[in-house]
């Protein structure tokens, strides 16, 4: 039950955010509902504490970046619910695996528009930028288009991780 909700959330959630930009809380909140009514009826009150865990788990692995204005409130309510459904160690190896989705997908799109071998000073400044700010910087300039990276994929993406490594 739990693995059919947090997949149809992220596939939802996926393609709103990358055609959009936008989750939606009309997604996220039945999905938070479902999965905490599921958690207390399957473990009582720990299933609950679990999912009271998980939700304030998302919450604040995001709330950094979100309060830099480097993510949206929606990909922070989307990890927020997929821990209240699965519950906190779920929620910390789904964030591992975005971390390392979200800088990859940061990588692919800086080599698709030439910026990573063309003008590696530009990289280089772009990264220190992002260490420098706390990783505030969510855009990378190349030329004048800005590019916004829809996270809610790299969400999905460490929550497969997530599946993979916990079998």
């Amino acid at each position: 039950m739990q693995e059919l909700v947090v997949a149809l959330v992220l596939l939802v959630c996926v393609i709103t955010d990358y055609r959009e930009h936008k989750i939606y809380n009309m997604v996220l909140l039945p999905s938070l509902l479902l999965g905490v009514g599921y958690n207390f009826v399957i473990a009582g009150w720990l299933g609950l504490g679990q999912s009271a865990l998980g939700m304030l788990a998302g919450l604040t692995i995001l709330l950094i970046p979100f309060a830099l204005g480097g993510m949206g409130a929606g990909d922070v309510k989307l990890l927020a619910v997929i821990g209240a459904v699965k519950g906190p160690v779920f929620v910390f190896y789904s964030a591992l695996g975005m971390g390392l989705a979200g800088g990859i997908m940061a990588l692919g799109i800086i080599a698709y528009k030439g910026g990573l071998f063309r003008k590696p000073a530009s990289f280089f400044h772009s990264i220190w930028l992002m260490l420098t700010s706390g990783f505030k910087v969510n855009t990378f300039d190349l030329g004048k288009e800005k590019i916004m990276l829809p996270y809610g994929l790299a969400i999905a993406a460490g929550a497969v991780g997530a599946y993979w490594w916990m079998g």
